[in-house]
């Protein structure tokens, strides 16, 4: 079976980041699948205003830091393709899902960073691996790391190691996956105005002067600075662009 429009999973994709980037990749003209945690009825209003573009949208529960769930949600992703879609392949794979975390290193327990590793980093392989099977040759692999793995800021190591790990693993799927025509590259966003980590920047006036100051462009990020890039790398305008990291900072300490 063979979807005339190119089809981009994208985890997280019921608020924030994720939200703008399946509108972004909807726009692009492609069709798009998102996940969702807890907030189902966000992810349904983000299903509906898709498809009142034009474009096919679905939405699928997925906790990205419970591995053992990921069979089960990969039968759902095709029966879904199947019946909502009429194919058997997506094209484009948006690891976005992510938690916020922040602990000085002493403060750091096992449990701690078990929940953050589980999330960022051994979910985003294992479900990357468990999708590349479903993916069209000449697809794309867009991973979400943080301008935290170049910029050192307290109470920050154990998320921004684990994006580090993404870093590399991302450089290391654009080699294998290369043969296939599947690209695969980082986005790393810096800080942002969305309800990530609890909207712990949002809500904090002197957290947003900091981050103004501490970027040429002088302001925070908010969510629809970073859906275009992704909308961008899920298409042929970027066919050349592989095995990056791209930071999406304003220009965060240039």
């Amino acid at each position: 079976m063979e979807s005339k429009n190119k089809i981009a999973l994208v985890t997280g994709g019921s608020r924030g980041l994720g939200k703008d980037m399946a509108f972004r990749l909807a726009e692009k003209g492609l069709d798009v699948i998102i996940t969702y945690n807890t907030s189902a009825d966000e992810a349904q209003n983000v299903v509906n205003q898709i498809k009142q573009t034009g474009r096919k949208s679905a939405a699928l529960q997925l906790n990205t830091g419970e591995i053992k769930s990921f069979d089960p949600f990969i039968e759902k992703v095709k029966e879904v393709l199947s019946t909502e879609f009429g194919t058997d392949h997506l094209d484009f794979l948006v690891n976005n899902a992510g938690i916020g975390g922040y602990k000085l290193i002493e403060e750091v327990t096992e449990e701690f960073f078990d929940e953050l590793l589980n999330v960022h980093y051994k979910g985003v392989y294992f479900l990357t691996q468990k999708t590349l099977p479903l993916m069209n040759d000449g697809g794309g692999i867009v991973n979400v790391s943080s301008g935290l793995t170049r910029v050192s800021l307290p109470r920050s190591s154990a998320y921004a190691c684990m994006k580090g790990a993404i870093e590399v693993f991302t450089r290391y799927l654009a080699k294998e996956l290369g043969a296939r025509g599947i690209r695969a590259n980082t986005i790393a966003p810096g800080a942002i105005l969305t309800d990530f980590g609890g909207g712990h920047l949002r809500a904090s006036e002197q957290s947003q002067k900091m981050v103004s100051d501490m970027t040429a462009l002088g302001r925070p990020g908010e969510a629809d600075d970073i859906g275009g890039v992704v909308a961008f790398l899920c298409t042929d305008d970027a066919k050349w662009v592989n095995g990056q990291r791209i930071e999406i900072s304003g220009g965060m300490l240039v």
